[in-house]
């Protein structure tokens, strides 16, 4: 499940980095959304005879996609390969149609990373020497970083921090436009005091510190390790290992301690004695290094990518009319910066419950419905969607190319995280997005001892946002977070088969019932008063705006796939299809622009935004409220 479901640039315009708080509080929040909405009946007589799921059936797949020859499953990954062919034949066998672009498959290309290549070089030349650095030993590059070539003076700006909430300037009184900046890690010591000491703040986040120098106007980011807690090393990052976006606008690369060192002894100063003085005295100590010494670097970065297919199949109805019964089966691979546990990075992140268990869950439906085929009112498509970890991708694919009518999808069912019910709790939200959602669900569940929490909305970070920005009533159902999410520790033997299938049978059952009801569900727009997860811009810091963000690929700016009806964005006439490509005074490049600049406004600011629509400019002013 894509919770960042951490801090990648997903779903949300206010938290993209990849954090442990951004990742599992809010992305699959169900319990935050409660609004209390009327629903018609269905136009059934009884409930449905949809058989038992097998949990052992259920299990033994789920087993089988978390196996260590799946490698958890990461994008371009020969794991996840092995996966779409286990899913492929599984559809085949059960004579379904296949229903991809000409088989079961739909190809899309995903990013999966970054490579060093060609030439990477940092030099710094004084008056009579010149002293190369070694790529990988004294620096590296990080992947976010803009490729090309930088000469220019260096300046210290101590933290590389703009923080008018702790009025707090790094770059107050120093000129660098067009220079290179030499920043510390993490942040002053006296912003955790008086952010009520709640950890670092974002300040600290090297996507920040790059924005940051990059709106100041500079041309490079040097980042120190500078002071060095008990037994740290004075290591440099691996390359790769840190989050941002494919392209941050600067040059941004890491220079030890002991390279850096001699920049300041030329300058007859101590960087420990300077960040001592920055922490005690809680103001910045910026200054130019001397003219003396002027640096070049040059960073070359290819963008890796990678095809991979959602996998597809179709039980034909009476009419052409269909239900979506779907769920992602992509997982993290090795961990990468997305893994929540960071010293087990390079380990395989099984993925049982995020998202095998849902996997495995249509898997056993499409066994269950199969011999239906021509008896229902409406097909059912069994999709099972990739890319979901990058930011909802497979979901956001189909949804532009979709393999069947857009028009004719009565409804999207979307099984994220269903294999770890606890207390029988389960939550099921978007049951506020159609009209008659809710009393299907309602009567799909009567016998089966679970406790549904409901939510109406149809916005958080998986799959199914993808189909409610399109106006598609959709179902989510999800058996909550746990302190496996995201580690090597989501493992097989945790899940809980008999209650995830007594689930199964409520989705199933619920599927059957919108499929053969008279009347489709009336899509139903869900004004929510409660924004949550990684959705428009509505958990994390600062105010909110409103925004749900397409992650179709786009030159520059922020791409809209939706606008949240009575949010700022939505009162200003911003729209689905809308690019912002400027925030008050800040280009914005892509999604993190967005985040830092949104979080460096307040409350009831009026923010002047550029949008682009239909190839012209539109610049409108919005209101930013107060997030509730």
């Amino acid at each position: 499940m894509q919770k960042s479901k951490l801090q990648r640039p997903g779903l949300t315009d206010s938290q993209p980095t990849h954090s442990v708080v951004s990742k599992s509080t809010p992305v699959k929040s169900l319990a935050a959304l409660f609004i209390l909405l009327a629903f018609a009946p269905l136009s059934l007589a009884g409930p449905p005879a949809m058989p038992a799921a097998d949990p052992h059936r259920y299990l033994d797949d789920i087993k089988a996609l978390s196996a260590p020859a799946m490698e958890g499953r990461g994008a371009g990954s020969k794991g996840l390969i092995r996966a779409q062919h286990l899913i492929e034949k599984r559809y085949q066998s059960l004579g379904l149609e296949p229903a991809g672009t000409s088989t079961y498959l739909q190809p899309f290309s995903v990013i999966t990373g970054a490579q060093l290549k060609g030439k990477n070089n940092f030099a710094v030349q004084t008056l009579d020497q010149k002293h190369e650095l070694k790529a990988k030993q004294d620096f590296v590059p990080f992947s976010f970083s803009a490729s090309g070539a930088v000469r220019a003076s260096m300046v210290f700006a101590g933290y590389g921090v703009s923080a008018d909430e702790f009025q707090y300037d790094d770059y107050a009184g120093i000129d660098v436009k067009d220079k290179i900046v030499v920043v510390l890690r993490y942040e002053p010591p006296s912003f955790a005091a008086k952010a009520g000491n709640q950890g670092m703040t974002q300040h600290s986040q090297l996507v920040t510190k790059a924005i940051n120098a990059r709106n100041h106007g500079a041309k490079a980011l040097v980042l120190l390790n500078g002071k060095l807690g008990d037994g740290e090393e004075d290591l440099l990052t691996r390359f790769g290992s840190v989050s941002g976006p494919e392209d941050a606008g600067i040059v941004f690369v890491q220079v030890k301690n002991s390279v850096a060192e001699g920049w300041f002894k030329a300058a007859g100063k101590s960087l420990a004695e300077l960040q001592e003085q920055i922490n005690t005295s809680a103001k910045p100590a910026s200054f130019a290094l001397p003219e003396l010494q002027t640096a070049a670097i040059e960073v070359s970065i290819r963008t890796t990518r990678a095809t991979v297919n959602n996998v597809l199949a179709y039980l034909p109805g009476k009419t052409d009319e269909y239900v979506i019964i779907g769920a992602h089966y992509d997982h993290l691979g090795r961990g990468n910066f997305d893994s929540l546990a960071p010293s087990q990075i390079g380990q395989i992140h099984p993925g049982a419950d995020d998202n095998a268990s849902g996997t495995a869950g249509v898997l056993e439906l499409a066994r269950l419905l199969a011999p239906q085929r021509g008896q229902l009112r409406r097909g059912i498509l069994f999709a099972d969607f990739a890319g979901e970890e990058l930011g909802l991708l497979g979901s956001a694919a189909w949804v532009q190319s979709p393999t069947r009518p857009l028009d004719k999808c009565v409804a999207m069912l979307n099984m994220d995280m269903i294999g770890r019910i606890k207390d029988q709790k389960v939550y099921i939200g978007g049951v506020g997005t159609g009209s008659t959602l809710k009393a299907a669900v309602e009567q799909a569940q009567q016998d089966s001892g679970l406790k549904i929490e409901y939510s109406p909305g149809g916005y958080s970070s998986s799959d199914h946002t993808s189909f409610v920005a399109r106006k598609i009533p959709v179902l989510f159902f999800f058996s909550g977070l746990h302190s496996d999410y995201h580690k090597p520790s989501d493992t097989w033997d945790k899940i809980d088969p008999d209650s995830a299938a007594r689930l199964l049978k409520v989705v199933g059952a619920t599927g059957e019932l919108l499929a053969d009801a008279e009347e489709r569900p009336s899509f139903v727009i869900v004004a929510e008063d409660k924004p949550g997860g990684r959705s428009g811009g509505s958990g994390g810091y600062g105010p909110y705006f409103g925004s749900i963000p397409d992650f179709g690929q786009v030159e520059t700016g922020v791409k809209f796939s939706d606008v949240k009806p009575g949010s700022p964005a939505a009162k200003a006439g911003l729209k689905a299809g809308d690019i912002m490509v400027q925030f008050g005074d800040k280009p914005i490049k892509n999604l993190y622009d967005f985040t830092d600049a949104l979080r460096r406004s307040k409350v009831g600011d009026v923010v002047e935004v550029k949008v682009l629509r239909d190839g012209q400019t539109l610049s409108v002013p919005v209101k930013l409220e107060q997030r509730k």
